[in-house]
């Protein structure tokens, strides 16, 4: 029985370890940074050198997008930004190797990054609109992976008690927004109009009076719709808890008092006890007598 039930539990387990082992292989490809045990000096340039890394990803957006418009001065355009962002990420990145304990798992910690300098660098050759299917392919998959990372630089403010700052982010992302459709749109044809084609792609509400028409609209719309989501959702969230909170404090307030009275009558009976053992204690014990105990069976004298 004990044979049986161990080889029942050998493929969960065997499950379990497999899914850490996804789990943990995903995070390795995230930008984890340095270890908080690494070297002191690397921590402290990690801080801030994140923020920078973070910029240099922000222009590989504008060079696809010039890459994508197609004339030979937006293409020279595109390919010097993606060399600019390629080499500032391998000095970054190069900087953070040289102050490191461990070089190595560094690089497994940021694989995500040393990725995306590879991938800008290759970015440089070719690119002459109009793209080919594989072509395409690869650079919104390239792109997507731009998108994550600078998501993931900006999680850290991304929690749902930052509604304030959800809002001011939201507010610039829009206005972004409408500018990149005011440039790449050639129906848009005022700031206004690109604002209101952001506002709608990115609450997905769809009135029909405006669409992207252009390769390179459409791609725009699809990152600012999934941006717009994730937007809606963190501060309805935020919202949300402002609503939920109070209430949540008032029954953590409850729930203190409700102990506190508790404790303070565990005490009282504590001492009440303490007084009771006091008295008996000081009391001398007074001898049992042994009373005879009636027979209920003995019958009656006449």
């Amino acid at each position: 029985m004990g044979r049986l039930s161990g080889d029942m539990r050998t493929p969960k387990r065997n499950e379990q370890e497999c899914h850490r082992a996804v789990t943990d292989w995903l995070c390795t490809l995230g930008p984890l940074g340095v270890e908080p045990h690494d070297d002191p000096a690397a921590v402290r340039t990690w801080q801030w050198l994140r923020w920078p890394l973070a910029g240099v990803m922000l222009l590989l957006v504008p060079a696809f997008y010039l890459g994508l418009i197609g004339p030979a001065v937006a293409l020279a355009a595109s390919r010097g930004l993606y060399l600019t962002a390629s080499l500032a990420c391998t000095c970054l990145l190069g900087r953070m190797l040289a102050l490191s304990r461990h070089p190595t798992r560094f690089l497994r910690r940021n694989a995500m990054d040393v990725g995306i300098a590879f991938a800008a660098l290759l970015s440089v050759i070719g690119g002459a609109a109009p793209w080919s299917a594989p072509e395409w392919m690869l650079r919104l998959a390239f792109m997507s992976v731009v998108a994550v990372r600078i998501l993931l630089a900006l999680q850290a403010f991304f929690v749902p008690g930052r509604l304030v700052l959800l809002l001011a982010f939201g507010a610039a992302v829009l206005a972004l927004a409408g500018a990149g459709f005011y440039w790449l749109e050639p129906r848009v044809h005022t700031y206004a109009e690109g604002l209101w084609l952001a506002f709608e792609s990115s609450a997905t509400v769809g009135y029909g009076d405006m669409a992207p028409t252009t390769p390179a609209s459409r791609v725009f719309a699809v990152f600012v719709v999934l941006l717009g989501y994730g937007m809606l959702s963190l501060t309805f969230a935020s919202i949300a808890a402002l609503v939920i909170g109070g209430e949540e404090k008032q029954l953590r307030r409850d729930m203190h008092r409700d102990i506190k009275r508790v404790e303070r009558e565990i005490a009282s009976m504590r001492d009440d006890v303490r007084i009771l053992r006091d008295v008996l204690t000081r009391c001398p014990s007074e001898p049992v007598r042994d009373e005879p105990v009636p027979d209920k069976q003995a019958k009656p004298r006449v």
